[in-house]
């Protein structure tokens, strides 16, 4: 019976990852862990779970700095969905809903996970990043911290 269930699973989220729906199922998850989640995805969604922790200890950072807002959802949406906005997916005009299936696990897995029980900080205290295959876009100096996979951390 196990096996079959398996098989079944592994059978919808083919069809979901090769029919390009959305995936989201998101419904175990709060307010806060959904925008948590939803960051780490469409920042990192490439990177795996490291890349995607990254982005989120930039999101925790932020709401326990002094200039940031103080939830996880208004860190998220800051700036509004038009540019400029902090996170680029946010204010794209595009759909936020997660299409690949794998990738949207994991961050709904790691979401609940970094908010009940905060791990070390792999950015060393970053407040920001981009990707490393752009220049810096910020006009103001800040410290480069770290490079995780594909993305450049700063504080």
């Amino acid at each position: 019976m196990a096996r079959m269930f398996v098989a079944a699973t592994c059978l919808v989220a083919a069809f979901v990852m090769s029919s390009g729906a959305p995936v989201m199922a998101a419904s175990d998850l709060t307010k806060q862990e959904r925008c948590l989640a939803l960051a780490m995805y469409w920042e990192a969604k490439a990177e795996g779970a490291e890349g995607m922790m990254a982005v989120g200890a930039v999101v925790l950072n932020r709401v326990e700095h002094a200039e940031f807002p103080g939830s996880v959802c208004a860190v998220v949406t800051q700036g509004g969905e038009k540019p400029p906005c902090q996170f680029s997916w946010w204010c794209d005009g595009k759909s936020d809903e997660p299409r690949e299936a794998e990738a949207w696990a994991t961050a709904r897995e790691l979401a609940p996970a970094m908010l009940s029980e905060r791990p070390s900080d792999p950015t060393q205290g970053g407040l920001f990043f981009h990707a490393s295959n752009i220049a810096v876009p910020w006009r103001s100096k800040r410290e480069r911290t770290v490079q995780i996979g594909r993305h450049i951390y700063y504080r």
